[in-house]
């Protein structure tokens, strides 16, 4: 089965076919770098990461970018409540953001260009649309002429006359009609500026993206992104100024995801419901933040409680469980084997890795895809249970997990802790009084480890320790 992909376009899924074989140009709308990012940023970041990700594995090189918005009011108010300056600002919010994107498990973009390294290529593409007749000056700002792009709404399939205006300013007397949007926005007093034919000032929101995007990967981009609240009006203002100039499609598949709710509530400022990232992660392991966001189907809502999330860690920890003891049933068995995989076993790997790929390839169906995760945990359980074990078979075991986990990242390796002098005495005491037969003793210093936070597990291929 070939990839298909639900295309937000045509409301339908269809068949992905990249405009040069084996090469991907993506963009994904990012964030704005005022502040640090919520659960509602995570979701876009971990599925499209993921959608990066398994073009890769099918043997795809993505050109993915992920942008920075790092001028705009939310920054400019946030340096007045920071007493300090948006470049300030932006630098510290996109720091914090990498730190949350590696905390969730999630590779770096190709690159996150940055409004304010891209004004001159945003002034052109603005200077561009007002030689064509799109755009117009008044008072120092720049507006869309709406009316002149006769596809406007068709992402959003919506009629013009019947558009709700949910844009970044209000309506403004001086705009030929009330569905144009502003381009370039004249500097106020105390602002950050850029010099521009039409006098000092800053872009508008919706330019950037088609700047940026046409800079980095070209006019017609194969896949944009973005959460479902971008259809309209900024993916819909990106295709109206990106169109207008070059005469072709912006992108050839549109992906959005859908919305967040949090314990059943839509997630807003005046409930005061919304979650950051960095808090989500004190509390949470990675890989059940990322089952959490993967077990539901990515066009699908979302709703995060501590109920989900608790089960989310409790899956996790079963992945990781039956991960950790294949590895060292493996570490411990003869290296010279027992010859080679059983036609069963391999048979049984064979289907898990087809149903895997066949739901990936269904618009990235993940919530089935952790289900032949799981088929593959049972698998492996079973093959501990054998008595004998054949390091061909766990290898081949480990080799179809690793291939599972490439693109979902529910589990990943523990670094290697060395326990202090006092958690050493105390196992090797534990070992000593289960020699002796001491099973009172040796109970009490499992409990002692445990309040520690130190597991053991008596296997039979001896003790075994992790932390919680």
């Amino acid at each position: 089965m070939s990839l298909q992909i639900y295309n937000t376009m045509i409301r339908a899924k269809e068949e992905f076919v990249a405009k040069q074989p084996g090469k991907v140009n993506m963009y994904v709308c990012g964030p704005t770098v005022y502040d640090y990012i919520h659960i509602g940023n995570a979701r876009p970041m971990i599925f499209f990461d993921v959608v990066r990700s398994y073009l890769e594995q099918i043997g795809n090189e993505v050109n993915y970018v992920v942008n920075f918005t790092d001028v705009d009011d939310k920054l400019i108010r946030k340096a007045e409540q920071m007493n300090s300056t948006v470049p300030v600002v932006a630098d510290t919010f996109i720091k914090a953001y990498y730190e949350d994107l590696d905390g969730l498990g999630i590779h770096k973009a190709t690159i996150n260009p940055r409004v304010t390294e891209n004004m001159d290529n945003i002034i052109a593409f603005i200077k561009e649309l007002e030689d064509e007749g799109f755009a117009y000056e008044k008072g120092g700002d720049v507006f869309y002429r709406t009316g002149k792009f006769a596809g406007y709404g068709k992402l959003s399939h919506q009629k013009l006359e019947e558009l709700q205006f949910g844009i970044r300013i209000g309506v403004d007397e001086r705009k030929e009609s009330p569905e144009d949007f502003v381009l370039w926005k004249a500097a106020k007093p105390g602002e950050i500026y850029w010099a521009s034919p039409w006098g000092d000032g800053r872009p508008g929101w919706h330019i950037e993206c088609s700047a940026m995007a046409r800079r980095y990967l070209g006019d017609t981009l194969d896949i944009h992104g973005g959460g479902q609240d971008l259809q309209f009006p900024h993916h819909e203002c990106e295709i109206a100024q990106s169109e207008a100039l070059t005469g072709k499609p912006l992108a050839n598949y549109w992906m959005h995801n859908g919305y967040i709710k949090i314990n059943n509530e839509k997630m807003s400022k005046s409930l005061g419901n919304g979650i950051l990232v960095k808090d989500l992660r004190a509390q949470y392991k990675k890989e059940a933040i990322r089952y959490f966001m993967l077990s539901t189907h990515y066009r699908n809502p979302l709703n995060f409680n501590s109920e989900t999330m608790d089960q989310a860690m409790k899956s996790v920890e079963r992945i990781a469980n039956a991960v950790t003891n294949m590895k060292h049933r493996l570490d411990t068995v003869a290296p010279d084997g027992n010859g080679p995989v059983r036609e069963s076993v391999q048979q049984k790997l064979d289907a898990i890795l087809a149903s895997y790929y066949e739901k990936m390839n269904d618009d990235f169906n993940t919530p089935d895809a952790i289900t032949s995760v799981f088929e593959w945990v049972s698998e492996a359980n079973l093959l501990l249970q054998e008595p004998v074990a054949n390091p061909a078979e766990l290898q081949a075991m480990l080799a179809a997990f690793d291939e599972l986990n490439a693109v979902l990242r529910l589990y990943f390796e523990e670094k290697a802790e060395l326990l202090d002098e006092e958690v050493e005495q105390l196992i090797a005491e534990r070992a000593e009084a289960r020699k002796n037969k001491n099973w009172g003793r040796a109970d009490e210093i499992r409990d002692e480890l445990a309040a520690k936070g130190i597991l053991l597990e008596d296997t039979a291929q001896g003790m075994r320790w992790r932390r919680k």
